[in-house]
Order: C-alpha cells, then sequence, then structure tokens
C-alpha cells in the first residue's frame, strides 16, 4: 500500500496552471509573522483590519493550505501545487471515494517512506480535504476573506470559531509541522491565530477582491 502511496518524482507531476498571485507571493516568503502589534499605529481600524488579515493571509495563501482547498475536488501537492499523484478525488465528504479513501495513505501522523523523493506521506487523523465552498486555489486573498466571514461558505462557523478552527484546531497545525522535506506555512499557529483574533476585533474588513 505504501509503494501505491509513494510520489512521482516533482519533475513528472503536472503542474496546475490555476493559482492565485497570492499564493505565490506567499510560497516566496516564508519569513516570520509580524506580530498584531506590528499594526497598532495604523489608527484607522479599518485599514488596520485588513493589513492584519493581508499579513495573515501569507498563511491562508502558503500551498502548506491551499493544497487541501482545491474547487474541483482534486488535492494539490507540492510547493507550486501540482495535482496530487497518484490521481485521487476527495469525493462529497473531503475523506475520498469509496474504495480510495484519503485513509488508505494518510494515516494517523506522517508515514516514513524509503526509497521515494519525500521522505513520508503527510498524515494525521483529521486527513481531508476542505469542503468545494471553501476552495482556495485561484482566489485572491480578498474573495478568500470574503468565504471565511460567510456562514453559508464557512461550514456555518461564527467569526469566534473561525478563529478557533485557525488558531487551535491540529490539522491547521500540521501546516506548520509538515515533516523533513517540506517548507513549513510561516511564523507560528499561535501568532497566526494572534492575527486573525485583531482581525476580527478591528471589524473583520477584507482586502479588495
Amino acid at each position: 500500500m505504501l509503494t501505491a502511496c509513494k510520489p512521482s518524482p516533482p519533475s513528472e507531476q503536472p503542474s496546475d496552471p490555476a493559482r492565485a498571485p497570492a499564493t505565490v507571493a506567499a510560497a516566496a516568503q516564508n519569513q516570520p509573522l509580524k506580530p498584531a502589534s506590528a499594526f497598532a499605529s495604523i489608527t484607522d481600524p479599518a485599514a488596520r483590519s485588513v493589513a492584519l488579515f493581508t499579513e495573515a493571509g501569507r498563511v491562508i495563501a502558503h500551498p502548506r493550505c491551499t493544497n487541501c482547498h482545491p474547487s474541483d475536488g482534486v488535492p494539490r501537492q507540492g510547493m507550486d501545487l501540482r495535482l496530487h499523484v497518484p490521481t485521487v478525488s476527495g469525493g462529497p465528504d473531503g475523506h475520498g471515494v469509496a474504495g480510495l479513501p484519503c485513509a488508505s495513505c494518510h494515516q494517523a501522523a506522517n508515514t516514513p517512506l524509503l526509497g521515494a523523493t519525500l521522505p513520508s506521506v503527510p498524515g494525521h487523523p483529521k486527513w481531508a480535504l476542505a469542503p468545494a465552498q471553501m476552495a482556495w486555489v485561484g482566489k485572491s486573498l480578498g474573495h478568500i476573506c470574503a468565504q471565511l466571514k460567510d456562514p453559508h461558505r464557512n461550514g456555518g462557523k461564527t467569526l469566534s470559531e473561525i478563529h478557533h478552527h485557525m488558531a487551535e484546531d491540529t490539522l491547521v497545525g500540521w501546516a506548520w509541522n509538515p515533516g523533513p522535506g517540506r517548507d513549513p506555512a510561516p511564523g507560528t499557529q499561535a501568532s497566526f491565530g494572534e492575527l486573525i483574533k485583531a482581525w476580527i476585533d478591528t471589524g473583520a474588513h477584507c482586502p479588495a477582491p
């Protein structure tokens, strides 16, 4: 089974042309996140809110996050959002299809590989794709922000629940601990959660679409 789960070399994997400019920018900027306090000098609350979300967007638009937020049910992988190899689908609930659930390869923790391009298959007890209505691949940061605020597209969550998800969910936290051979998301989950909380506290304003 693990042989079937081994990724092909990057050069053999098709690239995905539909990627957001924000994602590409985030991938090239893996410096630590600025703390929420760094934006205190912005006196206009709406402008400060947008600036806070833009900084948080370095995580949201990072491939560690966007790879699991496609619109077509096909997960992406790598820093360049390559289509998943082998070819799979998230199915109706994001956990795969009958006969090939995500858990066939993605176990409760990263599974080490031998003689493969990557040292492990990613793993977490809740491994799954985000719902299609929360697709981020190919979306601007402004559009993603609007999705996060819309209970019809965010799983019925309040802003407080969105903060909890971002700041404390362990599946989200995998982005900062993806294992050897993978670039982590910028900063830490704690600093990211701080930015999201400050964004909400300043009115949850969004960048222009």
